[in-house]
């Protein structure tokens, strides 16, 4: 069963399980590139980096009739100290799991180990600024970040684009979830990542979000007021935002919606 419905100007399409949602979400983004590759000679995306975005990526690899030569990806986020030929990196996992798979024709990565990671934060965010981006393909942190902004760096207007920030420890333990990492003493401390303003300025969001250990995140991204203690909240606020979740992030969320309606009437 496919639920979709509105909260604020956020788009919220509900499917039964991960893999569905993963469909629907690849079906959706891949007419989007194919109308957008049709009017325009590029198409600039940032993807996530991330395993929540698994059952969305296999899906689009199947999508035909997009041409990944002329599409140009942006990496969301990085651990500062890792590079592209670490296997923990997060460019890595993009090499292999976007760029290489699908043919991408111009991949842009950030450079977790250079030397002066605040030079670093100025070059990418330079190519993050040198033209509109057209899609995001990201999800949301157990903590409600959108990328690395977590709580308590998140800036909805934010002056830079691109900053290296502190990773918080909800977040650091997620990416042992994730298996990214054998335990949290091993995850950096320091991340690169696009900021909130510059991820709120892409024209189309496409927020993919599966499984029960997210629910509360997403139950906050739709229910509690515009902040950045929960900064996916800001999604609500977007012009042309996608929440996409399965039954399991969507269990808590649906009983304070049902609460909300009743209380509206």
């Amino acid at each position: 069963m496919d639920r979709t419905f509105d909260v604020d100007r956020l788009h919220v399409r509900c499917l039964a399980t991960s893999g569905a949602m993963g469909s629907a979400a690849a079906s959706d983004v891949a007419g989007r590139l194919r109308r957008l590759l049709d009017a325009q000679r590029e198409v600039r995306a940032v993807f996530a980096a991330a395993a929540s975005q698994e059952t969305f990526l296999d899906a689009l690899a199947t999508e035909p009739g997009i041409d990944w030569a002329r599409v140009e990806v942006l990496q969301l986020d990085e651990y500062v100290g890792l590079g592209l030929a670490d296997p923990r990196s997060l460019s890595r996992w993009l090499a292999k799991r976007v760029i290489g798979r699908f043919g991408v024709g111009r991949p842009s990565y950030m450079r977790g180990d250079a030397l002066d990671p605040a030079a670093e934060a100025d070059r990418f965010e330079a190519e993050v600024l040198a033209r509109p981006i057209d899609l995001g393909l990201i999800g949301i942190g157990i903590n409600g970040h959108l990328a690395y902004n977590d709580p308590h760096v998140a800036n909805f207007s934010d002056p830079r684009a691109v900053r290296v920030v502190e990773i918080d420890p909800t977040s650091r333990a997620q990416a042992v979830r994730d298996e990214a990492f054998p335990n949290e003493a091993s995850v950096p401390h320091l991340a690169f990542t696009i900021t909130m303003s510059a991820l709120l300025a892409i024209r189309t969001l496409s927020v993919v979000v599966p499984g029960g250990h997210k629910a509360p995140a997403v139950g906050r991204t739709l229910l509690d007021p515009v902040s950045t203690a929960t900064p996916a909240t800001a999604l609500r606020g977007h012009p042309d935002a996608t929440l996409y979740v399965d039954d399991d992030a969507f269990e808590l969320a649906a009983a304070g919606l049902k609460v909300a309606a009743a209380d509206r009437r």
